[in-house]
C-alpha cells in the first residue's frame, strides 16, 4: 500500500502534457474549417485519434505530425509551438528549405557564402543587420 502512494504521489507531481500542441492542432483544424472527423479522413487517421490528439490524452507519433502538417497546410514546428505563424519555420530550417529550392550551381556560391561569413564571425568581424 506504501508504494502505491508514494507512486500516485510521483505520479501527481509531473507536469502535465503540454498545452501547446492540442491547442494548435484544434487551432489550425479550425482555421481550415475541418470538424475532426473530416480532419482524420483527410489525413488518414481515425476520428478517435484527433479526438486524443486535441484533449492531450495522446501524443501522435512523428509520422502522424508529418501527416497532420501537411494535411492542414502549416508546418510541424507550428504545431510544436516552435513559432508564431503556420507557415513560419525555426532556425536552420528555414535555410534548409530555401536551400533544397537551389540549382546546384547556386547551391555551391551559398555554401561558399555561408563558410566566408562563418569565418568571419569565428575571427569576430563585423557584421551588419
Amino acid at each position: 500500500m506504501r508504494h502505491l502512494q508514494i507512486y500516485e504521489s510521483v505520479m501527481s507531481a509531473s507536469s502535465p502534457p503540454s498545452e501547446v500542441f492540442p491547442d494548435r492542432l484544434r487551432t489550425a483544424r479550425e482555421y481550415r474549417g475541418l470538424s475532426q472527423g473530416e480532419l482524420a479522413t483527410k489525413a488518414g487517421l481515425q476520428p478517435s485519434a484527433i479526438s486524443h490528439f486535441e484533449t492531450g490524452a495522446r501524443k501522435p507519433s512523428f509520422d502522424n505530425l508529418r501527416l497532420l502538417a501537411d494535411t492542414l497546410d502549416v508546418t510541424t514546428d507550428y504545431l510544436l509551438g516552435r513559432v508564431a505563424e503556420f507557415k513560419e519555420l525555426a532556425g536552420a530550417d528555414t535555410l534548409h528549405r530555401h536551400y533544397n529550392a537551389l540549382q546546384d550551381a547556386d547551391r555551391k556560391f551559398a555554401d561558399e557564402l555561408i563558410t566566408h561569413l562563418a569565418n568571419k564571425s569565428a575571427k569576430g568581424g563585423p557584421t551588419k543587420k
